[in-house]
């Protein structure tokens, strides 16, 4: 297990507010396992056991507490004192109207109270209505790469582009390094796959044609990093499979597997216009491991993965990513966070001078003096006319 400071940091000026924090991220990210380094930190700093609750509601120990009104009355059961308790509360979306509960936990009592989800609707109830700038959040991403070679204590420069090989093919879901080989990899993949279609979006959003809704989410994870919109992947499935799709129900579909956060959408910004292009959308992979159990027997889209990951790493790393659009070419990302402000082109290798030209030539028509960057896997440095080139591996590293 590593401790995962890059959140701790964030979140650790929060611990003894009355703000409710708010902890989301996709299934078997590190949620719980963030909870758990929490609570070791209060315990490390004198915090007494028994001001400590902790509920992780998937565990059937706590499957009476079905609402708000059971959860109120086992918490206040648990509060036999005025001293601060610290209240953790894992994927606590099971528990019907627990909104109620915890408006009446911050309003009545002396605790501090921290909260998981894995669904973004997490903020769109009573919560976000009822206590608007009461509560902090924060979103929890799978293991970067650094991360991952900090688990697994690799250092050495080979073993490093071998845990490369395999972290662009499995993603970075913590629990699938504990995994004996790929058998076991695909088979706990799957069932996080089965578990956030089924209960995060099949259930939740009362999905009636599966068959449709199935076809669609296998063709998103099996195609990360492409340009769609409404009117193409409409396009694509009358001509493939001969049935009218509604804009309107793909716009639903992908909007549901979004807030199951399975994926994320980039929106395209048009660089001369200074504007969002609405319609026009990138979906990024959260894990490209969740991806993968649908790829049995296709072509590897290497390029499209590592694009993939490096836009994973820039909204880890806390940027805004957006898809950049000029009149005749594409930049993959610009990425901005406060007052800084970069762009990005990814690409797998530059393999020829055409390759060159296109990924470089892309900031032609970048007029400012922002950073600008070409990330590939190639080792030679191919940095010119002020653009840096990066190895990738050694970029995911900084």
């Amino acid at each position: 297990m590593i401790i995962r400071e890059k959140y701790l940091s964030k979140i650790r000026p929060f611990y003894d507010q009355d703000l409710i924090k708010v902890i989301m991220g996709i299934r078997r990210c590190g949620k719980s396992v963030l909870l758990l380094q929490i609570i070791d930190e209060l315990k490390k700093k004198g915090m007494p056991q028994n001001q400590i609750v902790y509920i992780n509601f998937e565990d059937e120990d706590y499957a009476f507490i079905e609402n708000d009104m059971a959860l109120h009355k086992y918490i206040k059961e648990k509060i036999t004192s005025k001293e601060k308790y610290y209240l953790f509360f894992d994927e606590i979306s099971r528990v019907k109207n627990w909104e109620k509960a915890i408006n009446s936990f911050k309003a009545t009592k002396n605790v501090s109270i921290f909260i998981t989800g894995s669904n973004s609707d997490l903020l769109s109830g009573e919560l976000a209505t009822h206590l608007a700038g009461r509560y902090v959040s924060f979103k929890i991403f799978p293991l970067t790469f650094k991360e991952v070679c900090e688990l697994k204590n690799v250092n050495d420069k080979k073993e490093i582009e071998e845990m490369f090989d395999d972290y662009i093919t499995w993603g970075g879901l913590p629990q699938r390094f504990m995994m004996q080989d790929e058998f076991q990899t695909r088979t706990y993949l799957s069932d996080i796959y089965d578990s956030i279609v089924v209960k995060d979006i099949i259930s939740r959003f009362g999905i009636k044609d599966l068959d449709l809704f199935n076809r669609i989410v296998e063709y998103i994870v099996t195609t990360p990093s492409q340009n769609f919109s409404a009117e193409s992947l409409s396009e694509y499935f009358t001509n493939k499979d001969k049935r009218e799709v509604s804009k309107i129900t793909l716009y639903n579909y992908l909007e549901y597997m979004t807030k199951a956060m399975m994926i994320s959408k980039a929106d395209r910004y048009d660089v001369r216009g200074k504007r969002i292009l609405n319609g026009k959308y990138k979906y990024y992979l959260t894990d490209l491991g969740i991806g993968q159990v649908k790829n049995v027997g296709k072509r590897p889209q290497l390029g499209a993965y590592l694009e993939n990951i490096v836009y994973n790493e820039l909204v880890s790393r806390g940027y805004d990513v957006k898809v950049g659009n000029l009149e005749k070419a594409e930049i993959d990302f610009i990425a901005t966070r406060f007052k800084e402000k970069i762009y990005i082109q990814v690409t797998y290798i530059l393999a020829n001078d055409e390759v060159i030209d296109r990924e470089f030539g892309a900031y032609k028509g970048i007029e400012d003096n922002y950073p600008k960057y070409v990330l590939s896997l190639d080792k030679h440095d191919f940095s010119q006319d002020g653009i840096i080139h990066k190895n990738v591996i050694d970029w995911l590293l900084e």
